[in-house]
């Protein structure tokens, strides 16, 4: 199943690749279940201080399998509770990606689109190639894209996603770039280097400070400022304490390279 979701581990880094490209890498149950697992697998692991999000084939994501889907409706047990066990699974996959101790950089070629889109809102950062078009385009055959839209308006301007909502329209990489959904554009050619060149940046940094950072990041956006404060004050003492960052202090004030061992935990 997981071989749905490649996995190649280097210097720190683990790339995922969703590996459906007949199907344009779209999100079926096997493809849910094997995102799922991998990011499982990484939540345990350590050595990993980054994560990059890619798409084999010509596409990103095309978001969920319809298909699958139409099956789904077409059985004679079909009802309600499969649509909302799927919608569930779904977003359990998003949050996993959210709650996963390492930052997440999707890598993003060809069609984000619809749940699609909503794996890239979903992850931390995300590099796109200049030809790559995000859109939340489920209006267009009568499906509101209500789940992709949780993870939109809380990446991009309230306004501008109710707008991709109600149209369906796609929207260009440098657009996406403006409106906040993408770090950065790249000639295609360059999108697995330049990827690859933030991750390791990324994972070049004390590894337990960047968990708590990403941890604390996400929480705090939904408290109210003094609250925010707070948690923020505990997180930084947290920080404080740990023996890598006294460290780590100590090396910039004595204008050296911190002395972390064979890797920047």
């Amino acid at each position: 199943m997981t071989d749905l979701v490649g996995r190649d581990d280097s210097g720190g880094v683990a790339t995922l690749t969703l590996n459906a490209p007949d199907r344009l890498n779209a999100l079926s149950d096997a493809m849910l279940a094997a995102l799922r697992a991998r990011l499982a697998e990484l939540a345990a692991d350590d050595a990993v201080r980054c994560v990059i999000l890619a798409g084999a084939g010509r596409a990103f994501c095309a978001g969920h399998d319809l298909r699958e889907m139409q099956d789904r409706r077409r059985q004679a047990d079909a009802g309600a509770a499969a649509f909302r066990d799927l919608f569930e699974r779904c977003a359990g996959v998003m949050l996993a990606i959210r709650a996963l101790p390492q930052p997440v950089i999707a890598r993003v070629h060809g069609a984000a689109v619809a749940a699609g889109c909503q794996l890239v809102a979903s992850c931390d950062m995300a590099v796109a190639a200049e030809e790559a078009r995000f859109g939340v385009t489920g209006v267009n055959i009568g499906l509101f894209c209500s789940t992709p839209m949780v993870a939109l308006t809380r990446a991009i301007p309230p306004k501008a996603a109710f707008e991709m909502l109600t149209t369906g329209r796609l929207i260009a990489a440098e657009e996406a770039r403006a409106l906040g959904l993408i770090n950065r554009v790249v000639p295609a050619e360059a999108l697995e280097a330049e990827t690859a060149a933030l991750a390791a940046r990324v994972a070049g940094k004390l590894g337990a400070a960047v968990r708590i950072g990403k941890r604390l990041f996400h929480d705090q956006a939904a408290l109210p400022e003094a609250e925010a404060y707070a948690r923020a004050g505990a997180a930084m003492t947290e920080n404080m304490l740990l023996r890598d960052t006294d460290e780590g202090i100590d090396a910039f004030l004595g204008k050296r390279m911190p002395d972390w061992a064979t890797s920047p935990e």
